[in-house]
């Protein structure tokens, strides 16, 4: 039998300084704090909300861990298409805020974006260009490929 699943219920980076990921979380993304956890009074971690959809994010104050997994992209947040994205890159960019841009992947659109830690955060478009079937597709060289397929439509 296949247990019954309901999506992400939320997702949690280590981070080495809580108010400025905080900060940067709502100034970049909209996230909101909807949850504080204290230990022996020390504020030690959020739980963030989006009103928009995005998933819950939680940040958890552990600069050992944050620095340990910094450059690696915990997890994908789902944006509706390649327009929305479009338009995150637009308010990334007049933040100031260095991502590479938005390009195809596998499945769909995706900018990078780095957090103050140096999580990279990624973005896909639910809208795929990819279709799935009952048997796996199968990407040689990812990126490469992602590379060529874009110019060609160029």
């Amino acid at each position: 039998m296949i247990p019954t699943l309901a999506g992400v219920h939320h997702l949690k980076v280590p981070v080495s300084d809580l108010a400025r990921s905080i900060d940067w979380y709502r100034s970049r993304l909209g996230y909101t704090v909807g949850l504080e956890f204290q230990e022996q009074g020390v504020l030690s971690g959020v739980v963030l909300h989006h009103a928009a959809g995005g998933p819950m994010l939680g940040l958890r104050l552990h600069p050992e861990m944050a620095a340990a997994s910094a450059g690696f992209d915990f997890f994908s947040i789902g944006v509706p298409d390649q327009a929305a994205l479009e338009a995150l890159a637009r308010h990334l960019s007049g933040l100031g805020e260095s991502h590479a841009g938005v390009h195809r992947a596998s499945l769909g659109w995706i900018p990078e974006l780095r957090d103050p830690d140096g999580h990279e955060v990624r973005f896909y478009s639910m809208a795929s260009h990819t279709e799935l079937g009952d048997e796996p597709v199968t990407i040689d060289n990812p990126r490469e490929t992602a590379e060529a397929e874009e110019r060609a439509q160029a």
